[in-house]
């Protein structure tokens, strides 16, 4: 393992492990752990040693996702959003925005979130409308998470009349043109994640960060699969030890389908047609390892507190969060196989 792989280790299982009860029960990760991982150089996991980050192969950067989501993923999912402006900002040619802000996101002095999902739908939720100076957003991103845990929001919106995405920085809190409704999840309340309805917010031209065709938009968050499917791979390692403890075999049986299916994902990073079955397989891994986890745990897993009950919900948000048709219709296919009854000697 890598460094930063070892150290990733160590803050799960002495940090966001011992806590992760206490996160799902308040529904608040403490800004302790952000600020660990700040210290730890995580807010810049992606970044290249010449922006102040570790310069990391991306095989490994996924390791230290998965590794961190298997002490709580409610932090790490959070957390993870924050990526996606540090990514943004080393790659827009908006050099005087990127020069303003991307050494404090590398660092995790600033910290983001992510507002793209309106722009995912046909037709999108959200739109851009040219103004003088910038652009007006307006519309709903039904899902967006660390709202008052992050500071600005990496927003998405697309042009009718050009048919691009437009994509920039803005704040993120309440304000004119900004409101968010909070919602109520069954798993991973401590994500602070609200429905976002934006009206005529304003995006000055100075912190845009990009202008591209939607379908080239699109095609850029295939690789995403394979980011949050390190979520589903951190639960089912989490999962798996809980099932070791009880001496069963069945965590070899989990862990050696957790590495494979590992491998085959990375493998499969140059045929975009492959990620989405492949993510939704990620999931429904995770679904089955944690149930095997409350089997494995008897009837004390269904106390309030037991960890087994908490990743067996957390794998339901796995199975749904950024999630996309594809993905869904696999996951389906999955979950509810032709041969399932035969295999137990049921068919007729």
């Amino acid at each position: 393992m890598t460094g930063m792989v070892e150290t990733a280790s160590s803050v799960a299982d002495t940090v966001l492990y011992p806590a992760a009860a206490e996160v799902d029960g308040t529904g608040r990760v403490p800004d302790s752990h952000y600020a660990l991982l700040a210290a730890e150089g995580f807010y810049g996991l992606f970044a290249p040693p010449d922006a102040g980050g570790p310069g990391l192969e991306f095989g490994a950067a996924l390791r230290v996702i998965e590794t961190l989501a298997s002490g709580c993923l409610t932090t790490t999912f959070t957390w993870l959003q924050h990526h996606g402006i540090v990514m943004a900002l080393l790659t827009t040619p908006n050099t005087e925005l990127r020069d303003r802000w991307l050494v404090p996101a590398v660092r995790g002095e600033l910290r983001g979130g992510g507002a793209f999902s309106g722009v995912v739908p046909t037709p999108p939720r959200v739109r851009a409308v040219r103004r003088r100076g910038g652009w007006s957003i307006s519309g709903r991103v039904p899902f967006v998470s660390g709202w008052g845990a992050v500071d600005v929001l990496h927003v998405s919106a697309y042009d009718d009349t050009t048919g691009q995405v437009v994509s920039g920085i803005v704040n993120a809190h309440p304000g004119p043109g900004v409101s968010a409704q909070p919602l109520s999840l069954v798993a991973c309340q401590g994500t602070s994640t609200v429905v976002l309805d934006l009206h005529e917010l304003e995006l000055p031209d100075e912190r845009v960060t990009t202008r591209v065709e939607r379908d080239a938009y699109l095609a850029g968050l295939v690789i995403g699969l394979r980011v949050d499917s390190a979520l589903s791979l951190g639960l089912t390692g989490r999962a798996v030890r809980l099932v070791a403890e009880t001496g069963s075999a069945t965590a070899d049986t989990l862990r050696a389908e957790q590495d494979d299916l590992r491998e085959r994902f990375d493998a499969a990073l140059g045929e975009p047609d492959r990620l989405p079955g492949l993510r939704a397989a990620c999931s429904e891994l995770a679904q089955r390892a944690c149930a095997a986890a409350v089997v494995a745990g008897g009837g004390a897993a269904l106390l309030a507190g037991h960890p087994a009950q908490r990743l067996a919900r957390e794998a339901l948000f796995t199975l749904v969060v950024a999630s996309r048709p594809a993905v869904r219709s696999s996951l389906l296919g999955l979950l509810a196989p032709a041969s399932a009854l035969a295999a137990v000697g049921g068919a007729r």
